[in-house]
């Protein structure tokens, strides 16, 4: 017989949110959830985060990880390296978002769910290497709250992040072109060195 603390357990935000991370969920639901979370202060994201799209039936599902993504790194609110990537050496890289056509994938993005798109993207990677900061922290209001929020340089994207944990975060990607919104986790790396990575693509 389960017992009520087995059960609470099991409806802490985070384990809420990894039977999302294992099954998936309805828009709906996971914007419930993310609603029901905690706001996070600009200085509680400082650190490197692992990151990894929650599948919500959003066209850009599994699309990051597919190039390579990694996750992000906060060194302070004028200092955040948005997209870091994995190379094939495991190499972390930090990519410059203002050469992702985010508008095209948004409309198009059954054009880049393929290998031929994966290896152009690892080519033009190497172009789109970055050691600058390509984003900064702020608290913003979403859906009624006052939370952290990553905005883009050159894009129009904000991220903007709630806590079901001290070192777990579930973002919203908020994109102007996108009617739905994509919901992604990040959790906190141990370790963390706080020097700049130095670009991005599975070709490094």
């Amino acid at each position: 017989m389960q017992s009520a603390e087995d059960a609470d357990v099991r409806t802490t935000p985070a384990a809420r949110l990894a039977a999302f991370e294992r099954g998936g969920g309805a828009t709906a639901e996971i914007l419930a959830l993310f609603d029901s979370l905690q706001p996070v202060s600009v200085e509680a994201l400082r650190g490197r985060w692992r990151g990894s799209g929650l599948p919500s039936g959003h066209p850009i599902d599994g699309l990051l990880e597919r190039f390579g993504w990694y996750g992000k790194e906060f060194n302070g609110p004028e200092d955040v390296q948005p997209l870091l990537c994995k190379g094939r050496s495991g190499k972390v890289f930090g990519l410059n978002p203002a050469f992702v056509p985010m508008g095209l994938v948004s409309r198009h993005v059954g054009l880049f769910h393929n290998r031929f798109a994966e290896a152009a993207f690892a080519l033009s990677a190497r172009v789109a290497r970055t050691t600058r900061p390509a984003a900064r922290l702020r608290m913003t209001e979403f859906r009624g709250v006052v939370t952290a929020t990553m905005i883009y340089d050159r894009l129009p994207i904000q991220d903007v992040f709630r806590a079901a944990a001290r070192d777990v975060l579930l973002g919203v990607m908020d994109l102007r072109s996108m009617a739905q919104p994509f919901f992604f986790v990040l959790r906190r790396e141990n370790g963390w060195n706080p020097r700049p990575a130095r670009g991005c693509g599975k070709a490094s």
